[in-house]
């Protein structure tokens, strides 16, 4: 799989993050999609064929291997990184909308009016995107950690595994090649993923206080903008108290 084109898009993402939004980027490229392409795929390249079960019955070690590995772990982490990558693009394609927006905006009513002072800058929608999106891959990043538990009822892979799945003639004992370095990249990859959430939740608490600051000074703004103006009363006196 070629993840420079993925990089390549992930690239203009890293402009309208915020510090957690460049941490997880910088957590996803090198922690994980580098590891996947150098070394993970190089472990599990050749994994049915090291599966040895001590029987010679045609089909035995083929159904026991697809009964006991459903989905290779290789797989079920570039589904997950394509999965949690994806989500990021919608900050990218509002950003892009907006542009078009100020684009046909300035065509309209000439080069110096404006319509956003910043198409990048998260408020309004663009902030509702961009929030959406870290609640998708957070979903993403805990479904997928939950299947992978799910499938293998653990991290750590086995050394031997015991099938008596047809055709196997009887209980018959299989061996898992290089278990040991399998559950070193497994937990490595369980690790960064688990890394990515936190990283995603501080996001979110960052942006939701960052929110709530903005609304206060703006209301503290506009409540001492007012100006008490004095109207007079019946009797000839001013009144300090607004009309």
């Amino acid at each position: 799989m070629d993840w420079k084109f993925l990089q390549g898009l992930l690239s203009g993402v890293n402009k309208y993050s915020t510090a957690f939004g460049r941490i997880w980027l910088s957590v996803v490229f090198v922690f994980r999609v580098l590891v996947y392409v150098v070394a993970a795929e190089r472990v599990w390249s050749d994994d049915q064929g090291h599966f040895d079960c001590n029987t010679r019955q045609p089909g035995c070690t083929n159904i026991c291997y697809d009964y006991f590995f459903p989905i290779s772990h290789i797989r079920l982490w570039a589904l997950q990184l394509i999965f949690v990558t994806c989500p990021s693009f919608m900050v990218v394609l509002h950003v892009a909308y907006r542009e078009e927006r100020e684009r046909k905006y300035r065509r309209k009513h000439g080069e110096d009016s404006r319509l956003f002072d910043n198409p990048g800058q998260k408020h309004g929608g663009l902030w509702w995107t961009y929030l959406m999106s870290l609640f998708i891959k957070t979903t993403f990043e805990i479904l997928f950690l939950y299947v992978l538990h799910y499938i293998y009822d653990s991290f750590k892979l086995p050394r031997r595994v015991q099938c008596d799945v047809s055709p196997c003639p009887n209980l018959v004992d299989c061996f898992v090649s290089r278990p040991t370095e399998k559950t070193v990249f497994t937990y490595f990859m369980v690790g960064a993923s688990v890394v990515c959430v936190v990283l995603n939740i501080c996001e979110v608490l960052y942006l939701i206080a960052s929110r709530v600051v903005n609304l206060k000074r703006r209301g503290t703004a506009y409540t001492s903008s007012k100006r008490v103006h004095p109207r007079v009363n019946c009797d000839g006196r001013q009144s300090t108290f607004p009309p």
